[in-house]
């Protein structure tokens, strides 16, 4: 069985009620994977300051918003003025992130972090996770109370808040568990404003 990648929402959590989670699972490297890694509301989650606590913790702190972040800076990426995450996971960039975060596994229990208390309400669960899962690593979400959830149990409670069928008469079990991830991906996917739009645009250019 190979060894588990956990995921985290930092949520609202004081330092010290966020490194005692990490500690409790053994974390001993953090993936952030927000595209801005930055909290206005929680600014002890920004990137410079979270760099210096966990090194203080004695836990290592990586960057793989630019890989893995929701928030794409490549156009090919949106359609119809949201983020699609199937075009996202076929970028050369996301697929480098997932290769970062099997090489950071090699050396470092790892939990790849979002901001979002609630995995289901987060592209580190709905995207991520899923193409984790289906690398065949074994995938754990530590939640806000410290308890763990493992991928398979996240996904079908979220079969049962979706009202999604067990079975199906003319869809697999595969295709049930690709629409449930489309309807969540559809919830929650990333629509930039306009100005981010045009920035993305310039970019683009």
């Amino acid at each position: 069985m190979p060894e588990p990648v956990f995921t985290i929402g930092h949520s609202t959590h004081t330092v010290a009620q966020f490194v005692a989670l990490l500690q409790q699972h053994g974390i001993t490297a953090i993936g952030d994977v927000r595209s801005r890694p930055y909290s206005r509301q929680n600014p002890h989650f920004n990137r410079e300051e979270m760099e210096r606590f966990l090194r203080h913790a004695g836990i290592a702190y990586i960057f793989l918003g630019r890989e893995l972040g929701a928030r794409s800076q490549d156009q090919s990426c949106y359609d119809q003025g949201r983020v699609r995450y199937d075009l996202l996971a076929r970028t050369a960039l996301f697929q480098h992130g997932l290769t970062r975060v099997r090489e950071a596994m090699q050396t470092h229990t790892l939990a790849i972090m979002c901001a979002e208390k609630e995995p289901l309400d987060c592209h580190r669960t709905i995207l991520v996770s899923r193409h984790l899962d289906a690398l065949g690593l074994d995938v754990r979400h530590i939640l806000v109370d410290g308890a763990i959830e493992t991928h398979a149990d996240a996904l079908a409670r979220l079969a049962r808040l979706l009202n999604m069928p067990e079975t199906h008469l003319f869809l697999s079990p595969r295709e049930l568990r690709d629409d449930t991830y489309l309807r969540q991906e559809e919830r929650i996917a990333y629509v930039p404003d306009e100005d981010q739009s045009q920035a993305i645009r310039g970019a683009a250019g």
